[in-house]
């Protein structure tokens, strides 16, 4: 039998994308930190024997569709499987294979870095193909080809495996950090002066969390999945490295659940102190209410165009009148002061 002829491609510093519609680029790992890019047509001459193969491509582009289903070599079944527009996270073991789908932060600036996308990943013991939608970046991907383009990356199947995983879930760090920010830099404010629009960041903290957080529970699910898998290609260092990630992300979920708690708390806190506010209003109009209460009855009672009015056709009935009602104000403040009403 003949044996599988390397391809020989010339290695480059140069990050190149798009080598076909439907496919952003595919590498084989030189053992060594490095990697070579191969062209489309060398794509399709690849064989196992060439190396380790990582293809990433755009899952909705039907170019990649076709290559899945044609040269990719995989059965239909796996081929639909990644294709599927369900993206909950999981973990599906194919013998020495899996099939993986996590959530990863879409860096897309028209996008909400909440709104985390999926990442279907296909991997065998000779290659590793990555699925994302077109319109999507996910730059742990990026960074990964940066450092084999640099010479310093994953040198065989199981490490790229767990540098992918792990990238994807540390990019969502500073998510989480943002989050954690927010709800100290409110908190500090409504302890100090409560700003008028407390109420709305207040919400939108919490939806921030609880949406971040409706994709990492499963996620979570799927990497506990993970550790239970036993493939041939993923030695004890990875199987290491995803447990610590797995703990970076039970981590992430219960940061999480710390500020949707603080978040409750705080909504209580705001409640009440907007209620005080209130009662204090209405108590000081109530008191100013009581206090001028008698010059008015006494202003009202001289309105009525009635005779026998005292002081009606007198030259100082008008000022000794307006002085009555002056004397009164400080009167009635003292008597309810004194009657601890106000």
């Amino acid at each position: 039998m003949n044996e599988s002829k390397p391809i020989v491609v010339k290695e480059t510093s140069e990050i190149i994308y798009g080598i076909a519609p439907g496919i952003r680029f595919a590498t084989v790992l030189d053992g060594h930190g490095g990697s070579s890019d191969l062209t489309y047509e060398q794509l399709l001459e690849w064989k196992p024997g060439h190396g380790v193969l990582w293809v990433h491509v755009e899952r909705d582009d039907h170019s990649c569709r076709e290559w899945l289903a044609t040269s990719s070599g995989l059965d239909a079944m796996i081929t639909e499987a990644l294709l599927a527009e369900e993206s909950r996270p999981r973990i599906e073991s194919f013998d020495d294979a899996l099939m993986v789908v996590l959530r990863a932060v879409n860096h897309n600036d028209r996008e909400s870095p909440e709104d985390l996308i999926p990442v279907h990943i296909w991997v065998d013991q000779d290659r590793i193909i990555s699925l994302r939608d077109t319109n999507q970046t996910v730059m742990a991907l990026r960074q990964i080809r940066e450092s084999l383009v640099g010479g310093h990356g994953p040198r065989n199947v199981g490490t790229l495996f767990a540098r992918i995983t792990a990238q994807l879930v540390q990019h969502l760090e500073p998510l989480v950090d943002e989050i954690e920010e927010d709800i100290d830099e409110l908190d500090e404010s409504i302890a100090d002066t409560p700003r008028a629009d407390a109420r709305r960041t207040l919400s939108e903290i919490r939806r921030h969390a609880t949406k971040l957080r409706r994709w990492l529970a499963p996620q979570r699910e799927a990497m506990y999945r993970l550790q239970n898998e036993d493939p041939s290609w993923l030695g004890q260092h990875e199987k290491i490295q995803l447990r610590e990630v797995t703990d970076r992300l039970l981590r992430y979920m219960e940061s999480l659940d710390t500020v949707r708690d603080r978040a409750t708390i705080l909504h209580d806190d705001l409640t009440s102190l907007i209620s005080e506010q209130i009662n204090r209003n209405s108590y000081r109009l109530t008191a100013v209410a009581a206090v001028i209460l008698p010059p008015t009855l006494v202003t009202g009672m001289f309105g009525q165009n009635l005779g026998g009015l005292w002081g009606g056709q007198h030259e100082w009935g008008f000022t000794i009148g307006v002085g009555i009602e002056i004397l009164m104000m400080p009167v009635v403040y003292f008597l309810l002061k004194r009657a601890k009403w106000i």
